[in-house]
């Protein structure tokens, strides 16, 4: 997830010592994130979607509903999926099999995070919640990311927009018809009218805590992602509990120093939590008034 860039000495050495002390090139300290706007309902044909600026990174997230049978051996549980493409403009190195690998390597650490265990357990939403008729029919929930642009910390930047694309979620009414009976086929008809919000309570964020030097940050750029000896992404809901944890790169990190950044990501997520929040409420808003 790191954009190669040709930094001279004299660059590395900027980032580096900016870190050092506390003052990164841009004016933050090493645990603030950047400046973020979200947008909502950009996808009519979307049942959610979102967009998320965050400094030079610009991702889309988008929830399509579909129903469909629980999976086998789960009849109380829905179902979720996870996909994200680069787009090959979003840089230089996303064109043709680098695009392909970032877009794998984001997929796979975002199922990590949300969608829990082989049972459902710790999923990001409560599979229960999205059965229809147990056993029959149940929501097939489709996160769909797409990177537009990138200047760092497209993990954090994908779990925010795809939070804000669910809190802009609605399911529509389900009426069954017929199939109540356990021999029978389920039929049933969509209330296009009435729709249902989706419960974000347990939904996280991911923190990435990127290593540089002595010190880690948080929200880093891709100049700074440029310099990391590794990075560990935390996903942390607003209850403070740990849903997934990623690490990236190839140097070891001492057990104390993994906890700290842990903690530290707990840390800010709960801060950041509250500035989503925020910001999709206004969005909302925005949507509203036009």
């Amino acid at each position: 997830m790191v954009v190669g860039l040709g930094l001279s000495s004299a660059e590395k050495s900027y980032i580096a010592g900016g870190i050092a002390v506390d003052l990164r090139g841009d004016g933050r300290g090493r645990h603030h994130f950047r400046d973020f706007s979200i947008d909502t309902s950009i996808i009519p044909q979307a049942n959610g979607s979102a967009r998320l600026r965050l400094g030079g990174t610009d991702v889309i997230a988008s929830v399509k509903a579909e129903l469909c049978a629980p999976p086998p051996g789960r009849p109380h549980h829905g179902k979720l999926e996870i996909n994200v493409e680069c787009s090959p403009t979003a840089a230089p190195e996303f064109e043709g099999r680098g695009g392909e690998e970032l877009s794998m390597d984001l997929s796979r650490a975002l199922q990590r995070s949300f969608l829990g265990g082989a049972s459902g357990a710790g999923a990001a939403i409560d599979l229960a919640s999205l059965v229809v008729l147990e056993g029959k029919l149940c929501w097939m929930l489709y996160f769909d990311g797409l990177v537009l642009s990138s200047d760092g910390n497209l993990l954090d930047a994908l779990s925010i927009a795809m939070k804000a694309a669910l809190s802009n979620c609605g399911l529509p009414k389900v009426e069954i018809t017929s199939g109540t009976n356990p021999e029978d086929d389920a039929d049933f008809e969509l209330n296009e009218e009435e729709f249902t919000p989706v419960d974000t309570s347990r939904f996280p964020v991911i923190v990435t805590l990127t290593k540089v030097g002595k010190h880690y940050i948080v929200d880093a750029t891709a100049e700074e992602e440029s310099q990391m000896t590794a990075a560990v992404s935390v996903a942390v809901n607003k209850k403070g509990s740990i849903c997934g944890l990623t690490k990236r790169g190839g140097t070891g990190l001492d057990p104390s120093v993994l906890l700290d950044m842990i903690s530290v990501a707990k840390r800010v997520s709960q801060t950041l939590i509250t500035s989503i929040d925020a910001e999709i409420s206004a969005a909302e808003s925005r949507h509203d008034d036009q």
